[in-house]
């Protein structure tokens, strides 16, 4: 797909339904896995087949929609187990709250006393809509391979693992992880899960896009189709959405203006020590003489 920049048009298009809230609401309907599908083969670039939607956590209605992720488990016709995230707020411990996902998803599919190449195999994807560590791109491919320490070569498989698991790359046999930072995202579309990610950020599809199943998304994921009842429990959604980030924006403002008040207070304090004239500590930090006289009592 040749590169293309985006640009809003002058005509407002209607917005879509949030993905996380589609995922909570409307994509475990079986008529919908044809979304599923397009964006899970855009991502891993082969034509995937749900078919099956299985229970989790995430999967759980939750009333009060306090929880800020949601997911989503399904099976593809390799029946390997597909775990999609949507995380809203930042968490510090999002990589090893991964991590205890897919392990928990592997060990709730497979029976006591089963033999382990009856493990399933865990594909992970994170929609993340904060600044998930460090880095330049807003896609990320993550897999487990045994390299050489002093030949650098990788291990593979034997020919009799070939004839049981039907791979070479020992690599397949353990979980994958994709991670899509969304707001990252610099409009730019390169190739069909480019189109996916515009849609994840701006709750739009545009006319021109031709990924498989995206303008499907686009008409099913009208929030024109929603009923009344559905739409009150969309509209709080989005309101408690909108609350907790700006009540994370306040925080982070209260904190930064708390910051430089005890900052200026600390110059304060030394200038103090210094036995600099007060009318020149005012002037130099924006303080009173009132306030600089109590900090000056107060380190008495």
């Amino acid at each position: 797909m040749q590169c293309c920049h985006l640009h809003k048009s002058v005509f407002a298009m209607e917005k879509l339904i949030r993905f996380d809230w589609a995922i909570k609401k409307l994509l475990r309907n079986k008529a919908n896995f044809d979304i599923l599908e397009g964006f899970l083969s855009a991502m891993f670039q082969d034509d995937v087949t749900v078919v099956n939607l299985l229970e989790s956590e995430g999967n759980q209605d939750d009333e009060s929609d306090k929880f800020n992720r949601v997911d989503l488990v399904v099976e593809n016709g390799k029946h390997e187990l597909i775990l999609i995230e949507v995380q809203v707020q930042a968490e510090y411990d999002f990589f090893q709250r991964i991590s205890y996902g897919v392990s928990k998803l592997i060990t709730e599919y497979i029976e006591r006393g089963q033999p382990c190449k009856n493990v399933k195999k865990v594909v992970s994807v994170s929609v993340t809509y904060f600044n998930l560590g460090v880095g330049d791109d807003y896609l990320y491919y993550g897999s487990t391979q045994f390299v050489g320490r002093h030949t650098h070569d990788t291990l593979r498989l034997t020919d009799k693992q070939y004839e049981a698991f039907g791979t070479r790359d020992v690599q397949k046999l353990f979980p994958e992880h994709y991670l899509i930072r969304v707001e990252k995202f610099p409009d730019t579309i390169y190739d069909a899960i480019d189109e996916w990610i515009y849609m994840l950020k701006h709750s739009e599809v545009k006319p021109e896009f031709t990924s498989k199943h995206i303008q499907d998304a686009s008409e099913k994921l009208r929030i024109m189709n929603l009923d009344a009842v559905q739409r009150r429990a969309y509209d709080n959604y989005m309101q408690n959405v909108s609350y907790k980030q700006s009540m994370l924006w306040s925080s982070r403002e209260e904190g930064r203006e708390l910051g430089q008040q005890e900052a200026v207070m600390t110059i304060a304090r030394n200038l103090l020590a210094n036995r600099v004239a007060l009318e020149i500590i005012a002037t130099s930090t924006g303080l009173s003489v009132e306030q600089i006289q109590r900090l000056q009592h107060e380190n008495e």
